[in-house]
C-alpha cells in the first residue's frame, strides 16, 4: 500500500513539474518574443541621438482610441514624447494619425486638441483621420504629408510600435522615414511635470459609430494590422 502511494505521489510531483515547466517556457518565450517586437532602451537612446542632431519637418504620431472622456498612460506618452521633439526642434510640425477605431472619438483630432492644450502652435499640427492600424497610420500620413509638401518625415511612437513599424516602413513606406522611439529615462525625468489638460473631446465626436470589431471580421483586421487592406490608389 505504502509502495502505490509512493507512486502516486510520485507521479503527481512529476506532472506538476511538467506543467511548471510549460508555464515556465511559455513565460521565456513571450518575453523574448516581446523583447524581439521592442527597440530596447539602448536602441531608442541611439536612434534618439541619431535624430537629435537633425531637423525634420515634420514627425509622424500614431493615435491611441480615447475613452472615457480622458487620455490614457499611452496617448499621454506619445503626446508628450512629441512635445518634447518639437520642444528641442527636432520636429517642426507633428502629424497625429487615427480615425474612430475602437470608441467614436477621431484619434488624430483628439491628440490634435491635446497637442494645442500642451502649447504647440495650431499651425504646427495636422491630423490624419483615416487609419485605422497601426502600418496604415504611418502609410496614410506619410502620403499626406508628402502632399502637404513635407519632405523629412519621422515617426514617433513607444518602443513596441516603432519597432513593429520599422520594417514595414522601409519596405511599403519610405526607408529614409526614420524611427524615434521614446527614451524612458527621459519620460521619466518629464513626468513629474506632466499635466493632464482640459479638452472639448466632443469636437471629434463620431455620430452613429460602429466600432470596428462589429464592421469587419478578424480576418480583415487581421490583414490590416499586417497592412493587407491599404488603399494604394486614393493614397497616392
Amino acid at each position: 500500500m505504502r509502495n502505490i502511494v509512493w507512486i502516486l505521489y510520485v507521479q503527481l510531483f512529476t506532472l506538476r513539474m511538467i506543467k511548471l515547466s510549460i508555464i515556465l517556457s511559455v513565460v521565456m518565450v513571450s518575453v523574448l518574443i516581446l523583447n524581439s517586437c521592442s527597440f530596447s532602451s539602448k536602441a531608442s537612446r541611439k536612434l534618439y541621438d541619431q535624430a537629435a542632431v537633425e531637423k525634420f519637418d515634420l514627425v509622424i504620431v500614431p493615435g491611441v482610441p480615447f475613452e472615457d472622456g480622458k487620455w490614457n498612460r499611452i496617448m499621454k506618452g506619445r503626446l508628450y514624447w512629441a512635445k518634447f521633439l518639437y520642444d528641442k526642434g527636432i520636429a517642426k510640425n507633428l502629424m497625429f494619425s487615427g480615425a474612430a477605431v475602437y470608441s467614436p472619438y477621431v484619434e488624430g483630432e483628439i491628440m490634435a486638441l491635446y497637442a494645442r492644450a500642451l502649447g504647440i502652435p495650431k499651425e504646427n499640427i495636422f491630423a490624419e483621420t483615416r487609419a485605422e492600424h497601426s502600418t496604415e497610420n504611418i502609410y496614410y500620413s506619410y502620403r499626406k504629408a508628402v502632399q502637404l509638401g513635407f519632405k523629412k518625415i519621422a515617426l514617433a511612437s513607444d518602443p513596441f510600435q516603432t519597432k513593429m513599424l520599422n520594417k514595414f516602413t522601409r519596405e511599403k513606406v519610405n526607408p529614409d522615414v526614420k524611427m524615434i522611439p521614446f527614451v524612458m529615462d527621459t519620460l521619466k525625468k518629464m513626468e513629474p511635470d506632466m499635466t493632464d489638460p482640459e479638452i472639448d473631446y466632443q469636437q471629434a465626436f463620431v455620430p452613429d459609430f460602429k466600432p470596428i470589431s462589429k464592421r469587419e471580421s478578424l480576418w480583415k483586421r487581421l490583414k490590416g494590422t499586417m497592412g493587407k487592406n491599404l488603399d494604394q490608389e486614393e493614397a497616392k
